[in-house]
């Protein structure tokens, strides 16, 4: 490697590694445009103090169906928040009806309510008699909503947001359902079903030169100007049209900027790539691991201690011997890990309402432990 060729140790090759972050939202987005201004069509009524239009929004995963939505939020809320509030909630993560409220309350109070001691009905008269006193819309976007069909929570929720207007006069809302499994069919009970009338918005999967487009862009972003080719950029669309993730191909840019600066090369080389292939499994798992809080580590410490397929609820009186939380606590932490993909559940069909799910362990346990930041012990006085 030539003089030239080596960074020196305060130099980078990332302009701004921030482009590479999951939640990273593109100032250019057109290649959903189409279904960004579909759903642009929907909010307009709410802008002329009319009730909006309600979407359900399908496609396959990593098909940019949250970051229009997202995308579309700020546009109309910088543009127009006079007039609406819009509120997205991913339901993995807030699947009951008092969670998603509170993410509507959060949203318009700028903090969550209490978990306790507050009813749920106390907390729902303060967020529409808000949206009735301000005149303003509420639209809200319910990503993954599969995850609100266990017990019929999605009927309760729908009801509860779409039928707000009988009750408060005048409150203006409504929602963007969206299912990543097209052929999923939902049902709601019939008092929801009638007045929920959405209009479909898909998403198709991306093709191949929208991949590589994607990808392009995101380099371009991302990187100082020639520091990966084109050639390479095309090696990762390849790997990453084949699994069929859009965003394992931006993690791979990610990771194999890293195995170059690793080395101080001012340019990404095709053994960079290739590492970046054979252990982006392992390197993805240690990133993720370490956003983890400390909570969420020795939950997912202890699942890897037991590794075995076990029922959420045994899980949780293991658990619970050694690490004294709530039954809401330790939910919230089991659908965390589940949404960054660390465990799967699978209900049983049993249980109350059938609810009851086992929890399984995604990677290699030793692999977890390893890769989990060591845990401090602090001796009792």
């Amino acid at each position: 490697m030539e003089l030239n060729d080596i960074l020196l140790h305060d130099e980078t090759i990332f302009k701004d590694i921030t482009v590479f972050n999951s939640d990273f939202l593109p100032e250019n987005f057109k290649l959903r445009q189409p279904q960004m201004e579909e759903m642009a069509l929907s909010l307009r009524p709410a802008l002329q103090k009319g009730k909006p239009i309600n979407n359900i929004i399908l496609g396959p995963p990593a098909t940019g169906k949250t970051t229009a939505i997202k995308k579309l939020f700020e546009m109309a809320e910088y543009d127009c928040s006079d007039d609406i509030n819009c509120v997205y909630i991913n339901c993995q993560l807030h699947s009951t009806k008092f969670d998603i409220f509170s993410q509507i309350h959060k949203k318009l109070f700028g903090h969550r309510p209490p978990e306790t001691g507050v009813p749920y009905a106390r907390i729902y008269n303060k967020i529409m008699t808000e949206l009735y006193d301000s005149d303003k819309a509420l639209i809200v976007a319910l990503d993954d909503i599969n995850y609100l069909f266990q017990g019929n929570s999605i009927s309760k929720v729908f009801y509860d947001i779409l039928r707000a207007h009988e009750s408060f006069e005048g409150v203006r809302t409504g929602i963007f359902a969206v299912l990543s499994d097209v052929e999923f069919r939902f049902v709601l009970d019939k008092n929801v079903g009638s007045i929920f009338n959405a209009t479909e918005v898909h998403f198709n999967p991306y093709t191949y030169e929208e991949t590589f487009k994607i990808l392009k862009e995101r380099a371009t972003i991302g990187f100082y100007p020639n520091v990966i080719s084109d050639e390479l950029i095309e090696k990762i669309t390849n790997y990453t049209y084949e699994c069929g993730d859009l965003r394992l191909g931006i993690d791979l840019l990610r990771i194999s900027g890293n195995n170059a600066e690793v080395k101080a090369s001012r340019t990404i080389q095709e053994d960079d790539v290739n590492k970046a292939i054979e252990s982006s499994n392992s390197m993805s798992l240690k990133y993720i691991l370490d956003t983890l809080n400390e909570k969420e580590q020795d939950l997912l410490r202890f699942i890897s201690r037991v590794n075995k397929e076990i029922t959420s609820g045994d899980l949780f009186k293991e658990y619970n011997r050694e690490n004294k939380i709530s039954y809401a606590t330790y939910n919230r932490l089991i659908n965390k890990l589940e949404f960054l993909r660390l465990i799967d559940t699978r209900y049983t069909g049993t249980g109350n309402k059938g609810n009851s799910r086992f929890v399984i362990l995604r990677f290699d346990a030793k692999e977890v432990r390893d890769n989990l930041p060591k845990k401090s012990f602090r001796l009792k006085k």
